[in-house]
This record gives structure tokens, sequence and C-alpha cells, in this order.
């Protein structure tokens, strides 16, 4: 069975998350930016409150065997050790479609 991955990073530690996983055999995946926030709300900086962060969301289909490796890989190479480090989701793939072909994926 398939999982999909989903990590939700800080943006400065995108290109040394993809770079890991890439090291570890992991080339595929889709990063979108997004913007949210945690348990904490926000930020606030002086005066001013920040409700929604600026993140980075990428997206890993795998097989299952995988899922351990690329979760010890994001971990490692997203922390920073502060609230805000990111969160990781792991959710079934039932199935999956090649566009071009139309061919249902294995």
């Amino acid at each position: 069975m398939m999982k999909m991955v989903r990590a939700i990073v800080r943006p400065e530690k995108e290109n040394d998350v993809v770079l890991a996983l890439e090291a570890k055999g992991f080339p595929a995946l889709t990063k979108t930016h997004v913007f949210g926030r945690g348990k904490q709300k926000g930020i606030t900086v002086g005066p001013i409150h920040y409700d929604e962060l600026p993140k980075v969301m990428l997206m890993i289909v795998t097989e299952d065997e995988s899922v351990p490796v690329i979760i010890d890989v994001i971990q490692k190479a997203a922390f920073v050790g502060y609230e805000g480090d990111g969160k990781i989701f792991v959710s079934p793939v039932t199935e999956s479609y090649t566009i071009r072909t139309g061919a249902k994926a294995e």
C-alpha cells in the first residue's frame, strides 16, 4: 500500500529537507507555500501579533516501508528546536492515476 507523507516545515528549512530527502533516494515530491498556525496561535513580536506564519508543505507519496525513513530524514533536516518547527502527517493513498496515460498507478 502507498502512503502520503505531508510535512509542514519552516521556509528556511525547505532546501535542507529537500536535499536530505534527495540524498536518501527520495527525489520526487510536491511542495507548496502555505500559511498557518499551530497550538501557539501565531507569535507576538513586540507590539505586533502575527496570526498566521508562512510555512512550506512537502508532499511525498511512497511505499509503506519507506515512511519511517522519510519521517526520520524530515525530522532531522527540519529541526531547529523551537515551537513552529512543523508537523508531519501520514495518510493512506488508496488510488492514483497517471494523467498522460489515464492508467491506474501501481
